[in-house]
């Protein structure tokens, strides 16, 4: 499977911490009509889990973005800081370097904290903010455990790109060939592009607290993507209320028979859910009150 990013670029932070970015489409691609969008994933995860996605905005005449984040994937692998606020002034660095402009913020998973996390500490940054399985809510005291155990138990090396996507998919062959694009390639087999306790490091904030505060202080029109599969997504009832009580202008929607990873299941129903989103925003629309609905794969 081919990307088709038309361009790679390295931003650098202070301290030398590199950040590899693709890029797909530019201003003269899209000729000024749509809106600059920057795609975050999730821990552990990597910025080619969004080809699919970006190439199909970028189809709809955005210049899309994604990065690496650091400690993953083509950047630094050993960052000193992974505090919630480092990974926040990445996505600043990259915003200024690259000249995007308002960007809709589009996170997975801990990109979407980070996502939140920046909409709220630079609230003229964003025009829009996209939460894919994603929230404001603490993960406990027990994630580091749960996912840390998890990352150190991969079979690795793995002996092909096959036998990685099977094992990492849990049988949805989608959420598998992602995880397994993000490996690379040595001469004993498939490794992760990670290092397992820097990942563990990037969860101590999520570990020890909630952002009720931040998601309070975001101003920009939001949309929440909830997967609701067998196991269901990490965002309970309970919290989406709170999340709908503090922001009744939120929009959700959940897509049923997805998971965590719904923007590998389903990304041409998440680009259908964003492109729309964006939309009602260029018309202006007046914000209606949330509603959380099922939206069918296509």
């Amino acid at each position: 499977m081919t990307s088709s990013f038309s361009s790679e670029l390295v931003v650098v932070r202070e301290g030398g911490v590199r950040l590899l970015c693709r890029e797909w489409g530019d201003r003269g691609d899209r000729g000024g009509a749509g809106a600059d969008v920057l795609l975050l994933h999730g821990l552990a995860g990597h910025a080619g889990e969004w080809d699919a996605t970006a190439r199909l905005l970028r189809d709809s005449g955005h210049r899309v973005v994604a990065f690496d984040q650091r400690g993953h994937g083509g950047s630094e692998r050993h960052p000193g800081d992974v505090s919630r606020a480092a990974y926040v002034a990445d996505v600043v660095a990259v915003v200024e370097e690259l000249g995007l402009d308002r960007p809709v913020l589009v996170g997975q998973s801990l990109g979407g904290s980070t996502a939140l996390l920046t909409a709220a500490a630079h609230p003229g940054l964003p025009r829009a903010l996209v939460l894919v399985e994603a929230g404001p809510g603490g993960a406990g005291s027990g994630v580091q455990e749960q996912i840390g155990g998890w990352l150190r138990g991969w079979p690795v090396p793995f002996p092909s790109r096959e036998a990685a996507a099977a094992y990492l998919g849990g049988g949805k062959e989608p959420v598998g060939e992602g995880w397994a694009r993000g490996l690379e390639q040595r001469a004993d087999g498939l490794w992760p592009r990670f290092d397992p306790e820097v990942m563990v490091r990037s969860l101590d904030e999520n570990a020890t607290r909630a952002f009720w505060d931040e998601w309070a202080a975001v101003t920009c029109p939001t949309l929440a993507v909830l997967g609701q599969g067998e196991h269901g997504g990490i965002i309970g009832g309970e919290e989406y209320a709170e999340m709908v009580r503090v922001m009744p202008w939120l929009h959700g929607a959940s897509l049923p028979g997805t998971g965590h990873d719904l923007h590998l299941e389903r990304p041409r129903v998440l680009h259908r859910l964003i492109v729309d989103f964006l939309d009602d925003r260029s018309r202006e629309l007046p914000r209606s009150p949330s509603c959380l609905g099922a939206h069918s794969s296509s």
